[in-house]
């Protein structure tokens, strides 16, 4: 008689953890460019700005997490992100003064350290993904790990069938 086939990672406990799932929408975080809000794309003159700032259709950013940054090298005053921030206020949930690549990956580790910090995890079993659809940055991880060592009872990277020991509580 064959004995039937037990499913040891699922009798393990361990619990999983995906970082791909705390990853935000590309479409909540857009980019705005100063310079072109420039004359050619270079020097702010004050009067112009304004007029363009006034002029702009800011209802495109409603409901958006929007990086405000200069592709050009050119010096922008801080009132004019001030003016900026002003006027886009009513309308994007959040503004922040950086490439839109770097503000997804800023709500992406902040999203990470909320979740975490959500779940029980205390004296838990986990691991942390390791194979996925994207890559996950490093500082990803590191956020993921000082948020777990001081709570769960081991950590481990990979999937629940292969993983790679990190961390054990009294070891």
């Amino acid at each position: 008689m064959e004995e039937p086939i037990v499913n040891k990672v699922a009798q393990s406990g361990l619990i999983t953890l995906d970082l791909e799932e705390f990853k935000p929408a590309t479409e909540e975080v857009v980019g705005l460019d100063l310079a072109d809000f420039l004359f050619q794309r270079l020097i702010l003159k004050e009067k112009d700005f304004r007029e363009q700032v006034k002029n702009t259709s800011w209802e495109t950013y409603t409901g958006k997490c929007v990086a405000l940054f200069c592709s050009e090298d050119a010096i922008i005053p801080l009132w004019a992100y001030m003016l900026i921030t002003t006027t886009l206020n009513p309308f994007a949930n959040r503004i922040e003064v950086m490439h839109p690549d770097a503000l997804r990956h800023l709500i992406w580790k902040e999203n990470v350290e909320s979740g975490i910090k959500k779940m029980n995890l205390l004296d838990q079993r986990v691991v942390i993904k390791g194979c996925g659809d994207e890559l996950i940055p490093a500082s990803i991880f590191v956020t993921a790990t000082s948020l777990l060592v001081p709570q769960v009872k081991s950590l481990m990277y990979g999937e629940p069938c292969s993983t790679v020991p990190v961390f054990k509580k009294g070891t």
